[in-house]
């Protein structure tokens, strides 16, 4: 059931926003009206910020200060849809040209928007953007640089953890972290949206591979800066992360990969999914990424059944391939993994 409140700074019909920010909250605390601060200093001024909460009970969605934002909605759920769906019904609602997601754990520098219609500008053809994601504790430190892909399926968020003179310069990556994705909205729910089967994790990847499938590519904005504080609702390593993120691995792998690759690759994918399991059990995380890994296997026929119409539509497999990483060990290290622009 949904239960939905306008809160105050409500759009008029004809006042369309060319951004519609989308935050999903459970249980944020006072990292949401951080977030929300940091949207109120945005020098562009043309958007509507939608806030659904998944039913928090901490109280962080009311008594909230929105009155410095141009357009705010607030989107009052009864139950947690996961951040899949949540994301899916607020795009639903928005009413801006462009998606704009941000982590309710993040914070945006105020030239954010504007940096990302000057990205926008030039590359006038491109459906999905990323930001460049600081760790909001380090500064030092890279949260992100888009989601990098291993063509042998396992994703990984391109960067996190490196020094923060490893940002790479503007180019293409895999897809966008959800902290801080772009997508043009037509083109997103002409995708489907988010398979809200994932509930949290790797949608994001999911979503970016189906749009790679049908010719998009992802461009990397270096100077569209976010500072997220990473896990800082669910936990870098918690038990719900390593599961979802395990299971979401392998439906993202079995929904689309197109057969020619996947036959090539899964040989390379069984090797690392065994290594990961190996790994879990040596820093005493084995039993969730063993459920994870189990369930994952269990719903990948279905998963395999449902983006059938979507990998035979590729538009080419040797683009598909280029755009993801064939280098394990970058993925090991978790290095960034953009490529440069051709002109």
């Amino acid at each position: 059931m949904i239960n939905m409140t306008t809160a105050q700074n409500a759009p008029a019909e004809t006042d369309r926003a060319s951004f519609s920010i989308i935050i999903v909250n459970f249980n944020g605390g006072a990292y949401i009206q951080q977030a929300l601060d940091s949207l109120a200093r945005q020098t562009r001024r043309d958007f509507e910020v939608i806030l659904i909460d998944n039913a928090s009970t901490d109280g962080s969605a009311t008594g909230l200060k929105t009155e410095a934002l141009p357009h705010f909605i607030l989107m009052a759920e009864t139950e947690n849809h996961g951040y899949a769906r949540a994301t899916n019904l607020a795009a639903d609602k928005a009413q801006g040209e462009w998606l704009v997601c941000l982590n309710p754990d993040a914070q945006a520098e105020p030239n954010w928007l504007e940096e990302i219609a000057k990205g926008q500008q030039r590359h006038p053809d491109t459906k999905m953007f990323a930001s460049a994601q600081f760790d909001a504790v380090n500064p030092d430190r890279l949260d992100g640089a888009g989601d990098a892909y291993l063509i042998f399926g396992i994703p990984w968020r391109g960067g996190f953890g490196r020094p923060s003179s490893e940002l790479p310069e503007e180019g293409e990556c895999f897809s966008p972290c959800g902290a801080g994705a772009v997508f043009h909205r037509d083109t997103y729910l002409a995708h489907g949206g988010m398979d809200e089967a994932f509930f949290c994790f790797c949608e994001d990847v999911d979503i970016g591979f189906r749009m790679h499938l049908s010719g998009h590519n992802c461009i990397f904005l270096p100077q569209a800066i976010i500072h997220h504080v990473g896990g800082g609702l669910s936990g870098r390593a918690s038990d719900f992360a390593i599961y979802h993120g395990t299971r979401n691995r392998v439906w993202t792998y079995a929904k689309n990969m197109p057969t020619s690759l996947f036959l090539i690759t899964l040989p390379g994918h069984i090797t690392l999914s065994l290594y990961l399991l190996m790994r879990g059990a040596m820093i005493g995380r084995v039993r969730q990424t063993w459920r994870g890994m189990r369930d994952g296997l269990k719903g990948a026929g279905k998963m395999r059944r449902s983006g059938k119409a979507n990998r035979k539509a590729v538009v080419s497999i040797w683009k598909l391939a280029r755009a993801m990483a064939w280098n394990p060990f970058r993925m090991s290290q978790r290095k960034t993994h953009v490529r440069e622009l051709r002109p």
